[in-house]
């Protein structure tokens, strides 16, 4: 298992730098329609990384109502790796890794257009989370001795995710330098009932090396609480596969310690050691069966990250899905890592449930979807290519800040204030297993 501290590469840009600008058509809602399997490409005569920007339809502006058109860019490098990323939301739409076969699968859940990234069941697939991730309990915070009351869209009770119109929501600006990418988006003082004018950005970046790398950025005119994330959906086996392949996920998570939460997962301000818990992934665990020893059968969890002494980016987490080979191991420079694992997705039947022993058939069963019924209340989410997304189909790592950052003093700080920068570096490092 890998530990300790991620080394930065270089700044230099590499040798040799392909980037295609393709026509957009303003509207076309573009994305892919059938399910395709590549294989590695590895010669010697493809560039590092190439990156091609096209369309990928339109949206209008939340509050303006104005019409937007929206930018996809796709990164590839001659390993087989390939990443796309659009504007709006500044949402990864898709990450397609190869296996230990060299077989390229989808590994982020997401839709093939806008419409889809629009619907009201889109648990935040893929985007970019502001001005502050997870929630905020009660909807409101104390700063400078003013209470401020932000919106409330998780119960009418607390604030999820930013609120009713988060970053998610909004078309980013875009700007290309070689083979970087970066977004920005301008929140006004006073959007979702925070104060201060927020400029925030996202740089996103394919290596040759098979990393995808995010650094976020924000400034802000006044003191004010940032806690941003992306909320990529990951499912190793392939995005279609579900939840019986994610049960055969062996994960580990480097923390000591998670935030105590009540039922509305909103922190007490205590934490639990792991030390004799199911939270306990310090040592890899098969997903499954860890999943199995919690009361909730699944994992919604902030996981403190064990970190040294001015320690920078920092070793998170390890999954593996053993049958592809493919292995994700995230760094970053955050406290924390919201660890989650699809639980309020559709359960049509009410029977997705994960065991203590996974299934014996490991080779013979890939995918096994619920059969549903016509009408069921809580149909599946319909995802790219037709796929069909239930509970447990995928599983989260949003790096941040300890949830409720802002109400509670023992934690660290998320206050931005003028004239400082907010930082977040995050990296998704995918590799195969060798024999």
């Amino acid at each position: 298992m890998s530990s300790g501290v991620e080394h930065r590469q270089g700044d230099s840009k590499p040798s040799s730098v392909s980037v295609t600008i393709k026509p957009i058509d303003r509207l076309e809602s573009r994305g892919s329609q059938v399910e395709s399997y590549e294989m590695a490409n590895e010669s010697a005569s493809v560039p590092p990384v190439t990156l091609t920007v096209d369309g990928f339809g339109t949206v209008k502006h939340p509050k303006s109502g104005a019409e937007e058109t929206v930018k996809r860019f796709t990164w590839q490098n001659r390993h087989g790796m390939s990443v796309q990323v659009i504007t709006y939301g500044a949402i990864i739409t898709s990450m397609k890794v190869p296996d230990r076969t060299g077989r390229v699968d989808d590994v982020v859940l997401g839709f093939d257009d806008i419409p889809g990234y629009q619907t009201k069941n889109n648990p935040y697939f893929g985007a970019t989370i502001g001005r502050i991730a997870n929630r905020v309990g009660g909807g409101r915070f104390m700063l400078n001795g003013i209470e401020y009351q932000v919106t409330r869209n998780f119960n009418n009770r607390h604030q999820l995710h930013g609120g009713a119109i988060g970053f998610d929501k909004y078309n980013w600006e875009a700007h290309v330098d070689g083979t970087v990418v970066t977004l920005s988006h301008l929140s006004p003082d006073g959007d979702e009932g925070y104060p201060g004018a927020v400029m925030v950005s996202v740089r996103y970046q394919l290596t040759e090396d098979n990393r995808f790398e995010a650094l976020f950025k924000a400034v802000s005119t006044k003191p004010t609480p940032i806690n941003l994330t992306n909320h990529s959906y990951f499912n190793l086996a392939g995005h279609a596969t579900g939840h019986e392949e994610i049960y055969r996920h062996v994960v580990s998570i480097n923390a000591d310690k998670i935030t105590d939460t009540d039922s509305d997962s909103i922190p007490s301000g205590k934490f639990i050691c792991v030390g004799g818990t199911p939270f306990d992934l310090r040592i890899p665990r098969e997903l499954g069966p860890a999943m199995s020893k919690t009361v909730a059968e699944g994992f919604d969890d902030n996981f403190c990250i064990t970190k040294g002494t001015e320690q920078g980016r920092t070793f998170t987490a390890r999954v593996v899905h053993p049958h592809s080979g493919r292995v994700l191991e995230v760094y970053t420079d955050q406290p924390g890592v919201q660890f989650y694992t699809s639980n309020f997705m559709p359960d049509p039947n009410k029977n997705i449930r994960p065991k203590a022993v996974n299934a014996a058939e490991y080779y013979d069963v890939t995918r096994l979807e619920p059969v549903v019924a016509e009408g069921a209340s809580d149909p599946p989410i319909r995802g790219k290519a037709g796929a069909k997304y239930f509970k447990h189909g995928a599983f989260c790592l949003e790096t941040q800040n300890f949830p409720d950052a802002i109400n509670h003093d023992n934690f660290p700080s998320s206050v931005l204030n003028p004239g400082s920068e907010y930082v977040h570096e995050v990296v998704y490092k995918f590799d195969v297993l060798r024999d």
